[in-house]
């Protein structure tokens, strides 16, 4: 049954101001993320009859698969552009391709601390002292900002950190009066350093209205004289100022980002739902990711407080089981994730013993507590599929003297959510936070395991390489790969480096080197 009519009502309440809209189908999956300049008036053209029909085929399939949708207000188009891209590598919605990649907006870096600073434009943020301006949507204005700043202040854009007189002899900056040649000392370092603080307000918004005052004023009397090409040149760095650096928020993961996940509520409701003691503060989820027979490997995500607690993930590498069986899969991981916390328990508690099952589980609960517990047992734990999963899960729990650790199963066709010994499961309605917070989890351990798996076949292809060497026997390739780890690092070595291994001569070498270099 079509959902358009119920969306339809749903327009007189939605903001006419810029923003954001995210569209979820009958699970409540984000399937797509735009931005527009009226929120309103953009989902009209989803909404109405007229609009559908105009429509393509793809955009037609996405109408179709709507069954919800939430906006964000933001204060102007490029906070809505910044959060648009911000979302769209978040969720990685599948009607959606632009900021799928991992392209980052342009942001202006100087690093103070140099002798002389410079301004450069980079899309990555370093942990290197420097100070950062942006990020920026219009990237060619931001470049336009740039060189006019560098020419106006006579700021340097030469590449040594720390020019000299050689590096002038190779500068014409300073003949066409570009630059202020701190190079052989025709500016001292304070008066330097007070023009790059000028340019940094002023990337910053500090006098913006100002600059753009007196800006306007230039232009008009070069105009004025007939002086065009002038003219011309100011009206570009007006437009360039206007539209770069109008005021624009960040948005960062897990800050400043409009929600509404309420971790809090949905940790509570989800207790109701599944009959725990408490909400579950502290919940741990497994996956296993098998794209391939070669690389077998699940991944557990652990989440404190209903939001992601990224330095307790962990990735895991199938030792024991030979093949595609994720049952047999999860029992190992299981089994290595809370047999390393009883482990780790008893090493820090020599006089820990567990008597019983409950008690195992009371105990680890009370050196929590207590503080002694080097490894907190989680609230709840997930596991990625159904009945065999949780199987799997539940059976290692019990070897281990942990079989009153909380445990359930969540099978994506239904997203319905299987207990021990329950043969019906839970079924949660897709529009509750109890359910969107379970699936949060999963999403997150599926893209955690999937992106290992990734990874490890990345470092196999390009091991594979030493395959097609001529002359490669397993045990160089072994040798080569323990002494210098990767093939990578084998193209930066000279002929000397290998030879000098057992079994290779400096022809064996030199053959290896020109293969892999032109590989």
């Amino acid at each position: 049954m079509s959902q358009l009519p119920a969306l339809r009502a749903r327009l007189p309440q939605v903001t006419q101001k810029p923003g954001v809209y995210l569209m979820k189908d009958r699970l409540g999956s984000i399937i797509y993320v735009g931005k527009a300049r009226n929120i309103r008036k953009r989902l009209q053209t989803y909404f109405m009859p007229s609009g559908k029909k105009r429509a393509d085929i793809k955009t037609r399939a996405l109408i179709d698969s709507i069954c919800d949708f939430e906006t964000h207000e933001v204060r102007n188009e490029e906070e809505a552009f910044l959060l648009e891209g911000k979302l769209i590598k978040q969720y990685r919605p599948r009607y959606n391709v632009s900021f799928r990649d991992d392209k980052r907006f342009l942001m202006v870096k100087v690093n103070l601390n140099d002798p002389w600073p410079k301004f450069s434009t980079t899309r990555l943020k370093k942990g290197d002292k420097a100070k950062y301006f942006g990020p920026f949507v219009q990237a060619a204005a931001v470049k336009g900002i740039v060189g006019w700043l560098n020419r106006e202040l006579g700021l340097r854009n030469c590449r040594p950190r720390n020019p000299g007189e050689q590096d002038y002899k190779h500068c014409n900056a300073d003949i066409i009066r570009n630059c202020s040649a701190p190079c052989i000392g025709k500016i001292e370092r304070d008066s330097y350093l007070e023009r790059v603080e000028e340019a940094c307000e002023l990337l910053s918004g500090k006098g913006k209205r100002e600059r753009l005052k007196g800006l306007k004023v230039e232009m008009e009397q070069a105009a004025m004289r007939q002086d065009f090409e002038r003219a011309a040149k100011l009206r570009d760095v007006i437009m360039n100022i206007e539209r770069a650096l109008s005021p624009a928020r960040q948005f960062s993961r897990g800050r400043g980002v409009p929600t509404t996940i309420q971790p809090k509520e949905d940790l509570a409701e989800l207790a109701d739902w599944l009959s725990l003691d408490g909400p579950p503060e502290i919940m741990e989820c497994f996956d296993i990711s098998n794209i391939s027979s070669t690389h077998i490997v699940a991944s557990m995500v652990r989440f404190k407080n209903g939001l992601p607690d990224n330095q307790n993930y962990r990735r895991y590498r199938i030792k024991t089981v030979e093949g595609q069986n994720d049952f047999a899969s999860m029992a190992e991981v299981v089994r290595r994730r809370y047999g390393r916390i009883l482990m780790e328990n008893m090493k820090a508690n020599p006089d820990f013993a567990e008597e019983s099952q409950e008690e195992a589980v009371e105990a680890l609960r009370r050196l929590a507590e207590e503080g002694k517990s080097p490894i907190t047992l989680p609230n709840l734990v997930i596991v990625d599929g159904g009945k065999g999963q949780l199987s799997s899960a539940t059976t290692e729990l019990q070897r281990l003297g942990l079989g009153g650790l909380p445990i359930v199963g969540l099978a994506k066709q239904r997203e319905e959510i299987f207990q021990p010994g329950e043969s019906i499961p839970v079924s949660i309605p897709h529009d509750r936070g109890a359910l969107k917070l379970m699936q949060r989890i999963r999403d997150e351990a599926h893209r955690f395991a999937n992106g290992y798996n990734e990874l490890l076949l990345r470092k196999r292809v390009k091991e594979s390489l030493l395959d097609d060497c001529p002359g490669m026997s397993p045990a160089k390739k072994q040798s080569l790969l323990k002494k210098f780890g990767s093939v990578a690092r084998i193209r930066k070595k000279t002929v000397e480096e290998i030879a000098v291994l057992p079994g290779f001569s400096k022809k064996s070498a030199e053959e290896i080197l020109n293969f892999l270099r032109s590989n």
